[in-house]
């Protein structure tokens, strides 16, 4: 999976891709690298990173998921924990949800995962990037979080949702 993060306060680039064309040209040069996924991202989720609005992170990632998807068939996947985003993301033609809050921080993230029937990547995230790191409580961090998972995978299959498994 190449990650594009189309933020200016990215943990893992530092904003090199927060230009729409730059997080494009960067996302065809991962897919030449090898990727067989691009994941888009307009929020941070780095630690005290600060959640962004609505329209502000469809800003972000819309026209670079457009220009992505007219640009290579490789899979495009949202990431982002906001339904209304993931559902434009969807309509623009991204065929996977990546939520770092596993569904549970937005709502109505599962019934528009429903409605849009695309790959779900649920993740974890033991509270928010403002308080994750102040007291993380884990018995057993790996087996924690695998249960975690676990009982996600779980739930959303109930749910008659598609998982990806990366």
């Amino acid at each position: 999976m190449g990650v594009l993060n189309a933020t200016p306060d990215s943990f893992s680039d530092g904003g090199k891709f927060f230009d729409p064309q730059a997080a494009v040209d960067h996302g065809l040069q991962l897919v030449h690298d090898g990727a067989g996924i691009l994941d888009v991202g307009g929020e941070s989720t780095r630690t005290n990173s600060v959640p962004v609005p609505v329209q502000d992170e469809l800003a972000r990632v819309m026209p670079v998921i457009e220009k992505l998807v007219a640009s290579t068939d490789v899979p495009i996947s949202i990431d982002t924990s906001k339904a209304i985003v993931a559902r434009e993301a969807v309509a623009a033609g991204a065929e996977i949800i990546n939520d770092v809050t596993g569904l549970e921080g937005d709502p109505e993230m599962l019934s528009v995962a429903k409605e849009v029937q695309v790959g779900i990547c649920a993740m974890h995230m033991q509270g928010t990037p403002q308080t994750m790191q102040d007291a993380p409580i884990y018995d057993d961090v790996v087996e924690d979080i695998f249960g975690y998972l676990q009982a996600r995978r779980d739930a959303l299959l109930s749910g008659e949702l598609s998982l990806i498994h990366i």
